[in-house]
């Protein structure tokens, strides 16, 4: 059976060959508009719908894997920066405080749908403006919900997190093989072990 990532993410291409299963890579159509009125987790699991949905006449045999993630700040939806100045308001926004990140993973094949949504949440220290200069500098920020990676170098601006680690990093592995199982699609992984020893994307340096 084919597996379709609808995504152009490495983090979730990363993620996803972490199962051990083959799998194509495509990138999904049509552009990503966020709605006001939507909450968080329903703008989460709507994007991911979109995205399986606009490659699924492409591949109409397929399991197809849409995710979504979005940063919720006392419940407003903040996306990826559009600039280097958009992401440092951001990060400024986030500074000293917890945050929730939202990520929803939608599998589709051909009628049948499985949806979740995990909820993560981490707190980011109090940096001054010279560590969100020297961040901002990296371009590590752009391209990414919050304006940060909790996988590269945005780490050093984070204290803790709290939740599903692999949520925020942008693919939920445990809920994806669930999915992928509920379609005959077994992933011939320890996830156990592997949630257990952490060995990937800076897991292992939250306690």
């Amino acid at each position: 059976m084919t597996l379709v990532l609808a995504s152009t993410s490495p983090r979730r291409y990363h993620l996803l060959s972490l199962l051990n299963l083959p799998f194509l890579m495509v990138s999904p159509d049509g552009p990503e508009v966020v709605a006001e009125d939507r909450a968080p987790a329903e703008e989460a699991r709507f994007q991911a719908r979109r995205k399986a949905a606009s490659v699924a006449a492409q591949f109409p045999e397929a399991v197809l894997i849409g995710s979504d993630t979005l940063v919720s700040l006392d419940g407003a939806k903040i996306g990826k920066p559009r600039s280097v100045d958009d992401a440092r308001d951001i990060l400024r926004r986030l500074r000293g405080r917890s945050h929730e990140v939202v990520t929803a993973v939608v599998l589709v094949r051909d009628a049948r749908v499985v949806e979740t949504i995990e909820t993560a949440r981490v707190t980011m220290r109090a940096f001054t403006h010279t560590e969100l200069e020297q961040y901002l500098a990296t371009d590590d920020s752009l391209d990414k919900a919050g304006a940060y990676s909790v996988q590269g170098l945005g780490r050093s601006l984070i204290v803790g997190v709290t939740g599903e680690y692999l949520a925020v990093v942008g693919l939920p592995l445990r809920t994806v093989a669930d999915g992928l199982r509920q379609f005959g699609v077994e992933a011939p992984v320890d996830l156990d072990r592997l949630y257990r020893e952490r060995n990937v994307l800076n897991w292992r340096t939250f306690a």
